[in-house]
Parts: structure tokens; sequence; C-alpha cells
């Protein structure tokens, strides 16, 4: 019987761990990197950065960190292909930019943002990409960070082309 009750206390206790190896794995959260970490990582790594303008005050782009960010599948896609940049536009944060030190705030006039949020892609180096001003919709932000996260565009894919193609079904990190 003391047998018995000292293999049902070890079953026991193990059973958390082994409750914790048949959970999915979860994506890790997003780690946003300030402007010059970004730009420094994405030199280094090869990856296009994803900027997320946003400011305090703005409703929807609280929105898309809850609605879009948020999502599992998004958060190992962007971990995987993307250097991901937060840039507050109303912040006076120091950003360094061609050799130029400006404020956050003076970044976002510099690209020519105008509205909040705006998702701003940029090439490894820091060339533009892509602006897209305002709430992007999931389904639509899943494409767009397919077509550019696996160079479609690089490719000459246009836009249109993509969203037709069948190449752009669900994202797979």
């Amino acid at each position: 019987m003391k047998l018995a009750r000292t293999l049902l206390f070890a079953l026991v206790s193990l059973l958390p761990s082994a409750a914790l190896a048949l959970e999915p794995a979860r994506a890790e959260p997003l780690e946003w990197r300030t402007w010059n970490q970004g730009t420094a990582e994405a030199s280094s790594s090869g990856r296009p950065m994803l900027v997320d303008v946003y400011t305090d005050w703005c409703g929807w782009c609280k929105r898309m960190d809850r609605d879009v960010y948020a999502l599992e599948e998004v958060r190992q896609y962007l971990n995987k292909h993307f250097v991901v940049v937060k840039l507050n536009a109303e912040s006076t944060a120091e950003a360094r930019l061609g050799g130029r030190t400006l404020t956050s705030r003076a970044l976002a006039q510099q690209l020519r943002v105008s509205g909040y949020p705006t998702t701003i892609f940029l090439k490894p180096g820091g060339e533009h990409i892509a602006s897209v001003p305002g709430y992007i919709p999931v389904e639509r932000f899943r494409l767009m960070l397919r077509y550019i996260g696996e160079d479609h565009i690089g490719r000459g894919v246009s836009w249109q082309q993509f969203e037709k193609s069948a190449a752009a079904g669900p994202i797979r990190p």
C-alpha cells in the first residue's frame, strides 16, 4: 500500500510538467525596438523593418495593437521575417537618420507621416518600401506581411497580381 501511495504521489507531481509539454508552443511576444535599435538590427540581420508610427492618444493605434499585433500567427511571422519598431510620433526621444540626430517627432515628419497609425516598411538598409496610413484589418495586414516579408515586391510582382494569386494564402511562420 505504501508503494502504491508513493507511485501515486510521483505521478500526480509529474502531471503539471506533462501537461505543459503537451501544450502547443506559444509565439514569443513582439520585441518592439526603438528606431535606433531597429535600424542597427535590420542592417545586421538583413531583415526588413516594420515601423509602427503611433501616438499615445490614438484609438486606432490601440486597436491595431489589440486586434492585429496581438494575434499569435502575426507575432510569429513578424518575429521571423521583420525587425519591428515602435515610433511615437510625438516623442522627443532621439533617432538617428542619415547621420543626423532628430527627435522621433521630426523623424515621423521626415518619413511623411500625416496620420496615425501609419505602418512603414523599410528595406534592411533603411530604403523606403511602402507606407500604409490608418488601421489595417488583419486579413489585409497578413497579405501585406507576406508580400513584403517573402519579397514578392522585390521580385517585381505587383500588389494586384499578388492579391489575386494562390501565393496569397495564409501566412506560415
